[in-house]
C-alpha cells in the first residue's frame, strides 16, 4: 500500500508511567497459543472481534518480553502521535534501553518518505537501522511486514508499521511461537540485512545464511492454536530469493486452491492478473477459474481502491462466472475526518474448505511473488481456518461489501492526499 504522508517523530512514554510487563514466554503470555490470529478493525466499524487481540497490544507485549534480540523487516514506519503506534515505539525504545539488540530493516524507497522515526531509532544505543533497496536485489520492494523476537517468536501480517494500520485499516496477522519458524524468518532477515550492508558499502564477511535440510524437513510443524492443533509451514517470496525452493509461496497457494473441494474464500487489498507491458499473469486467476469450473464456490473480497482502470476489469470478468462471486469493500470515513491512505481492507489470506489456509503479506499481483520480499504461512487444520472464515464472513455480509457490477463504470474513490 503506497503512502505519501509526512510522519511525526514518536513521543516516548516515560518508563515510570509504562504499564508493567505481562509474565511472558519469548514476549507472549504464558497461556498464549503457539499460533494466534491478531487483528486490527477500523475504528467506528462493526468488524472488531473482541476475542481476537489487537495488533498494537500484541506488538507491545512482544517487545516488552524480548530478552536478547528484536529483528524487524518493515515496508516503512509512520507515526502521528499520540496514536496506538506511539506506545509500541516506546516499548521498542525501552527494549533497547535494557540492552536488547535491535536490528531494523526498512525499504529504501519509503525511507526517503518517512525518515524521522527510523533516524531517531538508529541514533540509540543497541539499535542498528538499515535501508534495503530491494529493487537492486530483485526489482521490487521490501513489502514484508514481520519481526522476530529472540529467534523464538515471529509476528507477520498485513499491518504496516503505521499508526493507520492500527486504527483505520482492517488487517490480520499471526503471532507464532516456534524456534524453527523463527529460524527460517531469521535467516531471511539475515540475508536481506547482508544485502543492505553491501548496498551501504560495508564489508560483509558472514556467509550467506542457509536453512538446514533437517529444519525444512520438519515442516509442517504441529502447533497449538485456539481450539486445537494445526500444521504450519513458513513461506517466502520472491521466487529467486527464498533461501530454499521449498519455501516459495506461490506454488503452495496455487496447490491450496487446486485441492479445494467445496469453498475458496479470499480477502486482499488488490487482485490483478494484468502485467504492464506483457500478457496477463494467470497463475492465481487460472486457479480460481479452475476451482469454479469444477463446482467449488469461490468468493473474493477486495478493497474499493480496485475500482481503478487496469484493476477493475479483471474483477468484472470474474463476477459473471458461475460459482464465482466478487465484492468490493468500502469502509466509511471516520467521524474525525478524512484519513489519507486508510479506511480500507488490507488483510491478505485465503481459506479453503474450512480446513486449510494461507495468510501473508502479498497482494495477488505478479510482482509480489517474483520481485518483492514477502512472507506468509500455510496452515492446515480447521481450528485456524474456521477463525479466518468467521473474519471473512463478517466482512462479506457486512454493509460495507457490495457485489462487483460487470457492466458498471466505476468512479475511483479518494484515498490519497
Amino acid at each position: 500500500m503506497l503512502l505519501a504522508l509526512t510522519c511525526v517523530l514518536f513521543q516516548a512514554v516515560p518508563a515510570d508511567r509504562a504499564a508493567p510487563a505481562t509474565p511472558s514466554r519469548a514476549g507472549a503470555p504464558l497461556d498464549a497459543p503457539a499460533l494466534e490470529i491478531v487483528e486490527t478493525a477500523p475504528l467506528e466499524t462493526t468488524l472488531d472481534h473482541p476475542d481476537l487481540r489487537d495488533a498494537d497490544v500484541v506488538w507491545k507485549e512482544l517487545f516488552d518480553g524480548a530478552q536478547r534480540s528484536i529483528e524487524l523487516a518493515q515496508f516503512y514506519v509512520c507515526d502521528k502521535p499520540p496514536s496506538k503506534l506511539t506506545p509500541v515505539l516506546a516499548a521498542l525504545e525501552a527494549a533497547a534501553a535494557r540492552g536488547v539488540e535491535i536490528r531494523f530493516l526498512a525499504d529504501a524507497k519509503f525511507w526517503e518518505k518517512y525518515p524521522e522515526t527510523l533516524t531517531a531509532l538508529d541514533a540509540r544505543e543497541h539499535v542498528d537501522v538499515r535501508k534495503l533497496d530491494f529493487g537492486d536485489v530483485a526489482g521490487g520492494v521490501l513489502h514484508a511486514k514481520y519481526f522476530v523476537i529472540d529467534r523464538e517468536r515471529v509476528y507477520l501480517g498485513s499491518q504496516n508499521f503505521d499508526w493507520r494500520s492500527l486504527e483505520h485499516i482492517q488487517e490480520l496477522g499471526v503471532s507464532i511461537a516456534s524456534r524453527d519458524i523463527a529460524g527460517v524468518f531469521g535467516a531471511v532477515f539475515d540475508s536481506d540485512w547482508r544485502a543492505a550492508g553491501r548496498q551501504l558499502g560495508l564489508t560483509v564477511l558472514e556467509p550467506e545464511p542457509r536453512i538446514a535440510k533437517e529444519t525444512l524437513a520438519a515442516f509442517p510443524l504441529e502447533l497449538t492454536t485456539r481450539g486445537g492443533s494445526v500444521r504450519v509451514s513458513p513461506l517466502v517470496s520472491p521466487k529467486d530469493h527464498t533461501l530454499a525452493p521449498e519455501l516459495f509461496d506461490l506454488p503452495k497457494i496455487v496447490e491450496l486452491i487446486d485441492r479445494a473441494e467445496r469453498t475458496v474464500r479470499i480477502e486482499l487489498l488488490t487482485y490483478k492478473p494484468a502485467v504492464r507491458g506483457g500478457p496477463n499473469w494467470d497463475a492465481l486467476d487460472g486457479a480460481l477459474r479452475r476451482a469454479a469450473e469444477r463446482g467449488v464456490d469461490v468468493q473474493l473480497l477486495v478493497a474499493d481502491w480496485s475500482k481503478r482502470k487496469g484493476t477493475i476489469e479483471a474483477l468484472q470478468s470474474l463476477e459473471p462466472l458461475e460459482r464465482l462471486a466478487v465484492k468490493l469493500v468500502t469502509i466509511p470515513q471516520a467521524s474525525t475526518g478524512y484519513v489519507p491512505f486508510a479506511r480500507v481492507i488490507h488483510a491478505k489470506y485465503c481459506v479453503v474448505d474450512g480446513a486449510r489456509a494461507w495468510l501473508g503479506t502479498s497482494n495477488w499481483e505478479r510482482d509480489y511473488f517474483y520481485e518483492s520480499r514477502n512472507v506468509g504461512v500455510l496452515v492446515e487444520g480447521a481450528p485456524f481456518a474456521t477463525q479466518l472464515e468467521r473474519c471473512f464472513a463478517d466482512v462479506w455480509t457486512s454493509p460495507y461489501a457490495a457485489a462487483v457490477d460487470p457492466q458498471a463504470t466505476y468512479e475511483v474513490p479518494r484515498f490519497g492526499e
